[in-house]
């Protein structure tokens, strides 16, 4: 069985508490949170610390905080030579202090609060620094989830970035959409079985194949009578980039 003590108490680290708790191969014997009351309800108050000298040893330790706040909560830790991990996106493995041995334990997935996600779909990217700790941070992922792979700092910024658009853009232009209908007394509701069908085509075609629309087909009518209709400066520099990029086959503008 592996132990483990999980630094933090935001999203990621509460989706992990759930998953962790869930495994018979994963013993998590500790919490590390400045607001216990932020993880009570997932785990006993007795497992629960706020002070870094509380800290238990553990096989594997989780910084599952803020990307800026990484490199101050590993220099805090009062101990060396340890396994520590981080699990930001974005962030190489040397933000963490050279004290101890260091690693990166990444799921890539958006994580919202009280929405339950099964992990067992979840990538989880994997880094360490010495082959012995990867071998132990592997037998942590695939302990809750069916895809783990290792990728380099470097790998894993691309992964973010790409991450970014395909997540987090995509969700601004939803709500640009909402707002566009809600202007024009309209629901939402309208347009979601297009957004499920568009998601669920790449699964099986390429983004490239998948695409359609008028600027697919370089339709200028309908794209000009869509600029003249957009009102607002912001979402209609937005629609011309977007028009622009899909004509030029997703080239550099």
């Amino acid at each position: 069985m592996v132990s483990i003590v999980i630094i933090g108490s935001g999203n990621v680290a509460q989706h992990l508490i759930t998953a962790f708790l869930q495994s018979d191969e994963i013993e998590l014997i500790q919490v590390f949170s400045r607001q216990k009351e932020s993880v009570s309800h997932l785990i006993s108050l007795d497992k629960i610390v706020s002070d870094y000298d509380e800290i238990k040893e553990a096989a594997i330790y989780i910084i599952a905080v803020s990307d800026n706040a990484i490199g101050e909560v590993s220099s805090k830790l009062p101990f060396e030579n340890r396994l520590v991990v981080h699990t930001s996106g974005s962030m190489p493995i040397e933000i963490l202090d050279s004290k101890n041995r260091r690693g990166v334990f990444y799921p890539l997935q958006t994580f919202t609060k009280n929405k339950a996600i099964n992990f067992k779909e979840i990538p989880i990217c994997l880094e360490s620094e010495l082959a012995d700790d990867f071998m132990r941070i592997e037998k942590l992922a695939k302990s809750i989830s069916n895809s783990v792979q290792s990728i380099s700092s470097e790998q894993r910024k691309a992964l973010h970035v790409a991450a970014v658009f395909v997540c987090n853009f995509v969700n601004h232009l939803y709500k640009i959409g909402n707002d566009i209908c809600v202007e024009n007394q309209l629901s939402f509701e309208i347009l979601k079985p297009l957004i499920v069908e568009t998601a669920q085509k790449i699964i099986q075609l390429s983004p490239e194949n998948a695409q359609t629309g008028p600027a697919k087909r370089n339709d200028t009518e309908t794209i000009n009578s869509h600029l003249n209709f957009i009102s607002d400066e912001n979402q209609k520099e937005i629609y011309k980039l977007l028009t622009k990029s899909i004509i030029d086959h997703g080239k550099k503008l």
